[in-house]
Formats: structure tokens, sequence, C-alpha cells
């Protein structure tokens, strides 16, 4: 059975939720936070819903509702979503108020909505969907494990149409954390800089994005999902090589049958080592793509790669943007994004054409 991809929306601190332009037009951003360039929510949500929602819920909501619209369905079979932190916002307002020597009686709402399922939870209210739905989180793996079950659902018949996103959110105080920590990069003047600087630290990023999933083939597909692998701590390279395989043999392919390669480099020079010594597998020919300087790093971050390969499939382009090394490659059929969440969650994702 094909796994084809017949919708997405996507939220991200590049301008990709309306899905007309690909990469075009680059907003590039100071210093190592990247927020999201917001949609026009009036226009999308229903203004009345919308004055209760916090930042995320939009987010996910409105990237879920891009998503369906574009795939002409109106009630998925399945609603499954991955998160990492979840309702950071919400959850920060609950405790703080909770740890405020003045705090007597407290509202129930920000706990409500601090739950890591919330989104899913607001996606179904909004549709009035009573199906499957279930939130994953697993840190690295949340994006992945959400779209995992997906892929079983559909191989298993048991849906037909499954919507599968992942989000996540950055506020001050989980900035503030991250810098104070040491994970960030200090004194970067331009995000797309971000592979140009060899120093340690990352830039921070958000986003949401959402795929419907379908079994059903149809002209406005965006193309094919062929295969999908996740390897926690490997210990060796090798580890990391043979976990290719298990992406590619199944699909009766070799390295050399990859047109591109989509990588998380997140300019952390302690890390991005591994991608370098994975990138030593394949042709030189082969083109290596890069996306981390456009949307930041964060867990589920490889659900922007998975849009950004599947407009590329479609499109048949590279946007120059993405580019970290060229290809002569006249015809994009297969291409593979690797990424790694601190060197511990690792996972290979193959997109093909259709």
């Amino acid at each position: 059975m094909k796994i084809y991809i017949s919708g997405m929306g996507n939220i991200s601190p590049q301008t990709t939720f309306d899905n007309k332009n690909f990469l075009d037009e680059i907003v590039s951003h100071e210093g190592s936070r990247l927020n999201i360039v917001d949609p026009p929510y009036k226009e999308i949500l229903n203004p009345r819903l919308m004055r209760r929602m916090t930042r995320i819920i939009k987010m996910g909501v409105t990237s879920a509702k891009i998503c369906l619209a574009e795939a002409k369905v109106e009630m998925p079979d399945a609603i499954i979503t991955g998160t990492a932190m979840g309702c950071v916002k919400d959850t920060e307002t609950f405790l703080l108020a909770y740890g405020s020597e003045e705090s007597t009686l407290l509202t129930p709402t920000a706990f409500i909505r601090s739950t890591h399922n919330t989104v899913g939870g607001q996606i179904a209210l909004m549709l009035k969907c009573n199906n499957y739905n279930f939130t994953y989180v697993q840190k690295g793996f949340s994006f992945e494990s959400a779209l995992l079950d997906g892929i079983l659902k559909l191989k298993e018949k048991d849906g037909e149409n499954i919507l599968v996103g992942a989000v996540d959110e950055m506020t001050d105080n989980s900035y503030g954390i991250k810098s104070h920590l040491g994970y960030l990069k200090e004194g970067i003047k331009n995000s797309l800089d971000l592979f140009q600087e060899k120093s340690k630290g990352i830039i921070a990023g958000e986003g949401s994005a959402f795929f419907l999933l379908s079994n059903k083939e149809n002209e406005n597909n965006y193309a094919v999902l062929s295969g999908l692998f996740m390897l926690y701590k490997p210990k060796s390279q090798a580890e990391i090589e043979n976990g290719i395989q298990h992406v590619l043999s199944p699909q009766g392919l070799e390295l050399k049958d990859i047109d591109a390669i989509i990588i998380g480099k997140n300019g952390n020079e302690e890390k991005d080592g591994i991608y370098d010594d994975f990138l030593k597998a394949f042709p030189s020919e082969t083109a290596v793509l890069g996306y981390k300087h456009l949307c930041g790093e964060y867990e589920t971050s490889s659900a922007f790669a998975l849009w950004m390969a599947a407009r590329m499939i479609k499109e048949q382009r590279i946007p120059k943007a993405t580019i970290i090394r060229k290809s002569d490659a006249k015809e994009l059929e297969h291409i593979l994004i690797y990424n790694h969440y601190r060197g511990i969650n690792h996972s290979f994702i193959l997109v093909s054409k259709i």
C-alpha cells in the first residue's frame, strides 16, 4: 500500500502558511530566537472561538484547518499529534499563579489548557470529530511517533484519511532557560548565516505542521511517504548507516538512488559532525539541503523538513535558500530526511515521487 501526502498546513518562522509560494521570499531573523510568522488568523478561524485560544492552540488548529482544506477532507478518520513540550505558556501561567504568595483560589482554565493533548482536542472540537485522537510526547521522537501511528492505521485499513501533525511553541521563559543552560548561540546577527557560524549552541525555533495521510491516489497528492525509521542513542556510525538501510531496502533502493538529502544541521559544532560523517556514505553528486536556519531547532522540527521534502517532490525544484551542496540531478524521485535531536533521537524519513 502506498501512503500519500494529500494536504499540508505549515506555520513556521517563514511565510509558509498559505502554500502559495515555496520559500521564495526568505525571512531572516536576528539573534538566536526564531518565532513563527503569524498567518491572518481572523481570515481562517472563527473570531469568537479565536478569542478563547492561546497562541499554540491557534497555531495548531490553523495549520490543521489549512491542511484539511487543501486535501478537501472535512472529517479525518483520526487526529494524531506530536509535541515535546505541549502548551508551555499555559503551564507557565498556572505554575506562576500557583507559586504566588497571594494565590488563594486558582482558576482551572490554564491548568486544563496546559495538558499536552490540548491541541488535538481543540482540533476535534472544531471539526466535531469523535474519531481516534492521540497525542505523542516523546521528546525528539514526538512527531515521528505520531507519523508512525498514522502509517500503521492506514496499513491496517483502520481509516482512509489520517490527520498527523506536530506543534511546539517557544515562550520568553523557555527561551530564557535554554539561554541560561548555554544551549543557544551568542552574537549571531543573521539566522541565514547559521552554517557559517562555527561555534557551540543552536538557534531556537518553533512551529506547527499538519499532514493529511491517505491511501487514495489523486492528482492533488504531493508525494508518497515511503519509509520511516527511528534510532535511539546509536553507539556507532555503523549503526546509523545501518538505519539508512532500514528505510531504503524495503523499497529496493540504494544510496545512489537518493536525489537529495535534507539534514538537520543546526550550527552546533559539537553535534553537526554526526551529519558530516553520515554524508560520507553517499555519492558526492547527491544534493545536500538544510532547514534549521529557516525554522530553528526544536524537538519536532522534522515536521518542517517533511513539508519541505513533499513540496520539492511535487514542484520538482529545490529552493536556493536550502542548498548546502548542489546537485545536477534533473529529477527528484527520492528525498531522504535525516535528523537527530541532541545526538539522542535519530530519525530517517523517505519521501518519493508518486
